[in-house]
């Protein structure tokens, strides 16, 4: 699982985690119902959002239902948003082209394993006519999602032939990085943001609330400004180790410009939220509120641009990501980013980083009076 949005239990106000962990576990079973086991590895904490936002407008959109045990919740049982619910097969949409586009990304770094190529074109194509099924399915037209991605890998391809690869630039060897700092960098996010933005206004649809459609389009253009520029940051060291595009690199930005664009796009999100008119404003103001600030912090904080990277055959990655999987978590390869970091004994899900840049025995920090914060 990818994404910013990685809230901990131990720093979560509790019945707001697990109405969280309903829509994580709600889009993990609508992602095997529309596409089949195999696309649950597109299940993504960002892409819940949309399956959140759709219930805030109006909890009728969004009903729930008690789903059986699952390995990754310690073979409990869990109230889970259902597979029907419109919000959450939106969510389950924008994934499977998310991821790939994610995939097609892949194979333009030369990241694929020697001749897995073809192979993961095929699996994107079939992801992406799938996330265009479902998308169809609520109204939603996943096309231009699929262009947002064609734009971003046609300004990426622009970047590195006016200005060399990442590795070209830190060895000074092949060109310059393309003039424009910030500026060049907003226009590299441009695509993630409308792609963003045209999924979270699209709930304003789903749920009744056309006059919601405008400040949500804003929303999610900071939203995934932040998320782009998170997963830059976080990627830049390898990405110039192994001479892979890097929207910092490529720009010639600094992480100084890049924690500002952060900042005020977070600022941005708190305003254009407060415009939207929502029936339970909790869990949406967490997760874009609270928990964005945190990941930004998080990110600039455990991310070193001098970090070594170590780059794990295809063997290797595939026995780590099973390792991980049949320890919840617990366990994480030493080329990973969260590799060392503990995490408290009693979170309720291991795929967050409750030790990172938090106190795991403070208690929350929540003012929602929905429990007894104290720690």
């Amino acid at each position: 699982m990818f994404g910013i949005i990685r809230p901990c239990g131990q720093h979560s106000c509790p019945a707001l985690h697990r109405a969280w962990l309903a829509h994580l576990c709600g889009l993990c079973l609508a992602l095997r119902d529309g596409q089949g086991q195999g696309a649950r590895v597109a299940t993504n904490y960002d892409g819940l959002i949309i399956s959140v936002l759709t219930e805030a407008q109006g909890t009728a959109a969004s009903p729930h239902r008690t789903a059986g045990p699952c390995a990754l919740r310690g073979f409990r049982r869990a109230d889970v948003v259902d597979a029907r619910a419109e919000g959450v097969r939106l969510a389950a949409a924008v994934s499977l082209v998310l991821a790939a586009g994610k995939l097609r990304d892949h194979v333009a770094d030369g990241d694929a394993a020697r001749g897995t190529g073809p192979a993961r074109r095929r699996l994107a194509a079939r992801w992406e006519a799938a996330g265009t099924r479902m998308g169809t399915s609520v109204g939603f037209d996943a096309t231009a999602l699929t262009a947002t991605i064609d734009r971003q890998l046609d300004l990426e391809r622009r970047h590195d032939l006016e200005g060399g690869t990442g590795r070209e630039r830190l060895l000074g060897t092949g060109g310059t990085p393309v003039p424009g700092g910030t500026a060049a960098l907003m226009e590299l996010t441009g695509p993630t943001e409308d792609a963003v933005a045209a999924a979270f206004a699209h709930t304003a649809t789903l749920s009744g609330k056309p006059g919601n459609a405008a400040p949500l389009a804003e929303a999610g253009r900071f939203f995934g400004r932040v998320a782009h520029l998170l997963d830059a940051v976080e990627d830049q060291a390898d990405d110039d180790g192994r001479g892979a595009f890097n929207p910092l690199t490529a720009t010639g930005a600094t992480r100084e410009e890049a924690r500002r664009l952060c900042d005020d796009a977070a600022h941005g999100l708190d305003l254009a939220l407060r415009e939207v008119e929502l029936e339970d404003r909790h869990l949406v103001e967490v997760l874009l509120g609270t928990e964005v600030r945190r990941a930004v912090e998080r990110t600039f904080a455990h991310s070193a641009p001098a970090a070594s990277y170590e780059r794990p055959g295809f063997a290797r990655k595939s026995a780590a990501g099973v390792g991980t999987l049949l320890t919840c978590g617990m366990w994480r390869p030493r080329w990973s980013q969260r590799h060392g970091r503990p995490c408290d004994d009693r979170c309720y899900l291991r795929f967050c980083d409750c030790c990172s840049g938090c106190d795991c025995c403070s208690g929350c920090d929540c003012d929602c009076g929905c429990c007894d914060c104290s720690p």
